[in-house]
């Protein structure tokens, strides 16, 4: 047996929840597959061997979400409970009682799991929710980015850690220590530690997308792109976006400094003359500031900056919500009219979309 198929050593689990010494709570989310459940048994051993050693740990919440999509949830809720009693852990179920869109129902599932998860985290006093994604996750995700035509941010991958907000001014931190684990190493620790988990059978449903990639994954592989070179790729990427906005920043503060409020505008020679990927952020950001459609599309907003780029006559355009003028030497980023205003109630203005 190679190290990429041998359970985690005592060693390594220090290591991965490193930095988390001295929280006093962590929210497990646990939904009883086997990640997740390897999450659960990794993080109990931790904070008993820290508990030993420091005579204190932080305290363990292991949280299950029940979407209620499934006749088998309730069952595998319970299992997670009776494992987390065994480990010493408190456990807790809560349900999505949302109604359930017809489409699209994968990612609204996703989302109503973190934001179920943020809530229970606060109930709880816990400040970080921890996740059980690993590496396959990470290279599956950035995959099913590419295939969605993602920029540089989009194959970055998914985070180690990053906050989730939880109203105005508040945010729990969600952390993801198995992000550089392979599944198949958090398999054979269940297996090491005579430890049993749930399948879930979406988890093999060719309707969804995610698991048309990771069959993708595994052909992928045969030809040498496996999951850790894929995240080895996210991993340059993120390196590379940490660059580039600490160039937006710069060009920010240089064309337009903060606060930024209705209109923005910059020098058009200005914005002009920076890097297209610097030029492309920054319009961005003021389309996201004064926009009030959602977030900007990328595709949209390539050629947006396009045309700016290439105009030798006055432009308007219109993007999120924002809108987007380019003439005597300035190019201006302001709330756009209503679309019934832009449509001619008002009378006397048009603009190009």
């Amino acid at each position: 047996m190679g190290i990429a198929d041998q359970a985690i050593r005592d060693d390594e689990a220090n290591a991965l929840f490193s930095g988390l010494e001295e929280v006093p709570g962590l929210l497990l989310a646990v939904s009883g597959g086997s990640d997740s459940t390897a999450l659960l048994l990794l993080a109990a051993r931790w904070a008993r061997r820290l508990k030993k050693r420091r005579k204190r740990s932080p305290k363990l919440l292991a949280v299950t979400v029940d979407h209620g999509l499934r006749s088998e949830s309730a069952r595998e809720a319970k299992a997670v409970g009776r494992l987390a009693r065994r480990l010493g852990v408190r456990h807790a179920v809560v349900r999505w009682r949302d109604a359930k869109p017809k489409t699209g129902l994968q990612e609204a599932a996703r989302h109503a799991r973190y934001r179920l998860l943020a809530q229970a985290a606060v109930r709880a006093g816990c400040e970080h929710v921890l996740t059980a994604h690993t590496l396959d996750d990470q290279a599956e995700t950035v995959l099913f980015r590419l295939a969605r035509g993602s920029g540089l941010t989009g194959l970055a991958g998914m985070a180690h850690a990053l906050p989730i907000p939880i109203g105005e001014e508040s945010a729990v931190f969600l952390v993801r220590p198995l992000l550089g684990v392979a599944k198949v190493r958090l398999v054979a620790t269940l297996r090491g530690a005579r430890v049993t988990h749930s399948e879930d059978p979406s988890n093999r449903d060719p309707r969804f997308a995610r698991t048309r990639i990771r069959l993708l994954l595994a052909q992928l592989a045969q030809e040498g792109l496996d999951a850790r070179a894929i995240a080895r790729l996210a991993a340059r990427m993120r390196r590379a976006e940490t660059t580039i906005e600490f160039a937006v920043a710069a060009a920010r503060d240089a064309l337009a400094p903060r606060p930024w409020q209705s209109p923005v505008v910059f020098d058009a020679m200005r914005f002009n003359d920076l890097p297209a990927e610097v030029g492309l952020r920054l319009l961005g950001r003021a389309v996201a500031h004064v926009g009030n459609e959602g977030p900007v599309e990328l595709g949209k907003l390539e050629l947006l900056y396009e045309a700016l780029r290439k105009a030798r006559v006055p432009l308007r355009r219109t993007l999120a919500g924002a809108l987007v003028a380019a003439g005597g030497g300035r190019i201006v980023v302001e709330r756009a009219p209503s679309r019934r205003q832009a449509g001619g109630r008002s009378g006397n203005r048009r603009f190009t979309k």
